[in-house]
């Protein structure tokens, strides 16, 4: 399948994220292998949104482990309500930092790294992961990214787990 997650850069940010939802259910609809779909899910958004780390973090034996992801080397493992993605997890809630270096405990995997957002991956009532998005910008994320986001995690849940 070839597709271009290129977006307008005139357009508004939620007029991207419109276009971006429009091409992205259709990428991963009926696909069954989680590691394609997390990896597929991971270039898309860094060619459509030029997102400075863009990647997922999965529930395994108690932690969160390193999955496919687009961007400079990565932390391998995270507990339970350390840092911005292990807070998401602990929480099941998204997680949106304006500056990583003012949020308690964060986990400098990069340096370059300024702000951050952190969606989880809930079903059947439990977080199996979450999506970490960085920038190397202050302030990068707002309410726009927050509900597109959570939307396209949506969409990715509903094809990872279709029974939830």
């Amino acid at each position: 399948m070839e597709a271009s997650f290129k977006t307008n850069e005139n357009m508004s940010k939620e007029e991207r994220y419109q276009a971006f939802l429009t091409q992205y259910a259709p990428l991963i609809e009926g696909e069954t292998n989680a590691v394609s779909i997390l990896a597929n899910t991971s270039a898309a958004l860094k060619e459509a949104f030029g997102f400075f780390w863009v990647g997922f973090y999965m529930v395994n034996d108690n932690e969160l482990h390193l999955g496919p992801f687009q961007g400079s080397v990565a932390c391998y493992h995270i507990r339970k309500g350390r840092g911005v993605c292990g807070t998401a997890w602990a929480e099941a809630k998204t997680q949106v930092v304006a500056d990583v270096d003012l949020f308690p405990g964060h986990i400098a995997c990069s340096s370059l790294s300024r702000s951050e957002i952190v969606v989880p991956i809930i079903a059947n009532g439990e977080v199996k992961g979450v999506l970490d998005i960085d920038s190397d910008q202050l302030n990068t994320f707002d309410e726009t990214d927050r509900k597109y986001l959570e939307q396209t995690v949506l969409i990715l849940t509903q094809v990872l787990y279709p029974q939830s």
